[in-house]
């Protein structure tokens, strides 16, 4: 049987800690997390692994280590309210309440929205909602912070709009080889951009870059 917390520890040990995770709110929420409970039984033996685990519909929880230099990247404060966009099973959401007053979690896949809302079923200030995830949850903006849980080939600007002045998105824009993790901070203006770190992750659906017209 496989022992899930040593597993855990040697995820933050191992592929957080190693790669300039420095933040010790972020690094408790991981541990604290049990990733395992996140992914369909089939998939519970890949939760701890260096790499994006599928969890049905397509989608991919994103690598333990991705996920938390964008967390990092955000400097949460205890009062912010958080837009967690592609939520998937929750794990994020979960590790994200941990550190903030309120996440708002946003899927789309009716599968997703359902495995998420019964594992966090016992996170008081977690709100599950269903829609499509390219038009955020304009309900409850404005966001301190906006997670984008996984790729994007076009800057979110409806996402950003959604943010408070000063807010802060993370997001990895790109889909292919040369893709960065960017942080966006909203200014009185448009939302200003800049890379923080290498990274690939799944395209979420809805943020293809359009096909552009051929003769």
């Amino acid at each position: 049987m496989t022992d899930f917390a040593a597993a855990r520890r040697h995820m933050v040990d191992g592929q957080v800690r190693t790669t300039d995770v420095t933040d010790l709110r972020v690094i408790s929420a991981m541990l604290e997390v049990p990733r395992e409970r996140f992914m369909p039984p089939v998939s519970t033996a890949l939760a701890y692994l260096d790499l994006d685990v599928p969890v049905g519909g397509g989608r991919r929880l994103l690598r333990p280590m991705v996920l938390a230099k964008l967390i990092q990247a955000v400097e949460l404060e205890p009062t912010d309210r958080v837009l967690d966009v592609g939520c998937a099973t929750g794990y994020t959401a979960a590790v994200l309440a941990r550190m903030v007053s309120r996440v708002v979690a946003l899927e789309q896949d009716a599968g997703l929205a359902k495995a998420a809302t019964d594992s966090l079923s016992a996170q008081p200030n977690v709100d599950v909602v269903s829609g499509a995830l390219a038009a955020g949850w304009p309900q409850g903006a404005p966001y301190d912070v906006v997670v984008v849980e996984g790729a994007t080939e076009v800057v979110p600007q409806a996402l950003c709009h959604q943010l408070k002045i000063g807010g802060r998105l993370v997001c990895v824009l790109g889909s292919g080889p040369g893709s960065k993790a960017m942080l966006y901070t909203r200014s009185e203006g448009e939302a200003a951009g800049r890379p923080i770190f290498d990274a690939s992750a799944a395209l979420l659906p809805g943020f293809a870059k359009t096909a552009a017209f051929a003769f």
